[in-house]
């Protein structure tokens, strides 16, 4: 089932029509986001799944020899009259479905064309921008380190770190380190070159000076721009870490509700709310206090009448750049590159923000909300509420959203790691599922725990996840 398209350069307002509940309590506040938000679909009001490609039936077995295409002649002047070499240009610019699935049951000449195996070589030779060999080798070596169900893949439980739940993980260094935040309020760092030694090896530190505590609230998200991290939480709270320094705190922004998630560039850094807001702070400029500006311009909207945030205290803390409340619901996941800054809600809307000309491009109104995000450019892929993976891809600044699969998930996705040639996903259905991302996606692996897995994280020949048993869930994969 594919989702309505939403309008570039739409000046709708943003009606909100109902707030979510207030709590001051933070755990308790988070409790019920989780009790909310990643729940299992009631019973009864199950999500329709979206049909996967089908081959046709007219379709060869992918093994069948095929000769090179002849194109029949034809006595009368025509399309069929011309030329393979121009056919196969007029093909390139059709959408490839079309090609595959209606062009060729139009007749026996042009079926032969489209299913000869050169004709897709040279479609995918005229993409541009496109490293092919890298492609190449990704998803060969991704192949085969998970061949065989996977049976080459060493597994690895680190449980003698956390006493709660396990909500974000982020690997750096090629692998070599790893973060994870937790609901006991903690960040720990890991070196994962340890892996197979003492536990004691393995863990490195907890991050923060207050005994056994980074946050005052659950860890929520993590980021990284080179040897520097950030982590979000329920506290409401962005705290700065350089583990170029031992992992000492440089940083601190205090923000008006939970951060939820994050993204860290080199000139920005982005957090989505609780209450609904988008913000952008600059980690190069630390002030000691400094107001909020004004919202991003999109005419008329509620944007405009948003007392600033709370004014940033810490001496450290990055400059505040920009505000909004994009949508009106929590921010659930977003990210961010030199371009755009793309967020996603409960309220089932996904925005996009050009960072260049300080507005909104677009926002999409969708049939459920999302999750987890992953992008390469030009493609963002997403996990929602209901189980399903949607890709979406930026054309001119506008994302479409192009294909939407069920990848056997029966419950919310809670992470998703997408590159060109490796796709992982984690859901609460405690499962983690390894797949190839072809269309519709291929799963070669899955693996099925005894808690949820929330979010994923790959690099390198490491994948982790974290555990809703207070472990840390370790795959490290042959080099």
């Amino acid at each position: 089932m594919e989702l309505p398209l939403g309008q570039c350069h739409d000046s709708r307002s943003w009606d909100d029509d109902s707030d979510p509940e207030s709590e001051t309590d933070p755990d308790a506040q988070a409790e019920a986001y989780v009790a909310r938000v990643l729940s299992p679909p009631k019973s009864g009001l199950a999500f329709p799944r979206p049909s996967q490609l089908s081959t046709p039936a007219a379709s060869p077995s992918a093994s069948e020899p095929r000769a090179a295409s002849k194109v029949s002649a034809v006595s009368e002047p025509g399309l069929l009259s011309l030329p393979p070499e121009l056919l196969l240009e007029i093909c390139s610019y059709l959408d490839a479905r079309l090609v595959l699935h209606v062009l060729s049951r139009v007749c026996h000449a042009l079926r032969d064309l489209v299913y000869d195996r050169v004709t897709w070589r040279l479609r995918a030779l005229h993409r541009k921008n496109f490293d092919w060999p890298a492609a190449c080798i990704a998803l060969e070596e991704h192949l085969s380190r998970w061949a065989e169900d996977g049976r080459r893949a060493e597994y690895f439980c680190l449980a003698n770190g956390h006493l709660a739940a396990i909500d974000s993980v982020l690997l750096l260094q090629g692998g070599s380190l790893c973060l994870s935040g937790s609901r006991d309020r903690t960040v720990n760092l890991w070196d994962l070159r340890q892996l197979g030694t003492e536990p004691s090896q393995v863990l490195v530190k907890t991050l923060g000076t207050k005994r056994n505590s980074t946050h005052e609230g659950w860890v929520w998200s993590l980021a990284a721009q080179d040897h520097r991290v950030c982590s979000g939480s329920w506290d409401s709270t962005v705290k700065l870490w350089d583990l170029a320094a031992d992992g000492q705190q440089f940083g601190e922004i205090k923000t008006s509700s939970a951060v939820l998630c994050l993204s860290y560039l080199s000139d920005v850094l982005v957090t989505g709310t609780y209450d609904k807001k988008v913000a952008i702070y600059d980690p190069r400029d630390r002030m000691e206090t400094r107001d909020a500006p004004t919202g991003w311009e999109r005419g008329p909207s509620r944007g405009s009448d948003i007392p600033p945030s709370r004014p940033i205290t810490h001496e450290a803390s990055p400059a505040l750049l920009k505000c909004q409340e994009l949508h009106s619901r929590p921010v659930l996941a977003l990210m961010a590159d030199d371009q755009h800054i793309i967020s996603g809600s409960e309220d089932r809307t996904l925005v996009v923000v050009d960072r260049r000309a300080n507005r909104v491009l677009q926002r999409l109104q969708l049939d459920s909300y999302l999750l987890c995000m992953s992008y390469q450019e030009p493609q963002l892929w997403a996990g929602d509420n209901h189980g399903l993976l949607h890709v979406f891809v930026n054309r001119n600044g506008c994302l479409q959203l192009v294909r939407s699969f069920d990848v056997g998930h029966s419950f919310p996705i809670t992470g998703i790691q997408y590159s060109v040639g490796a796709l992982y996903t984690t859901s609460t259905d405690k499962s983690i599922r390894v797949h190839v991302p072809t269309d519709p996606p291929r799963t070669i692996c899955t693996r099925k725990y005894d808690s949820t897995l929330n979010r994923v994280c790959a690099e390198g020949n490491l994948v982790v996840a974290g555990s809703g048993d207070v472990s840390l869930e370790v795959w490290r994969l042959p080099a």
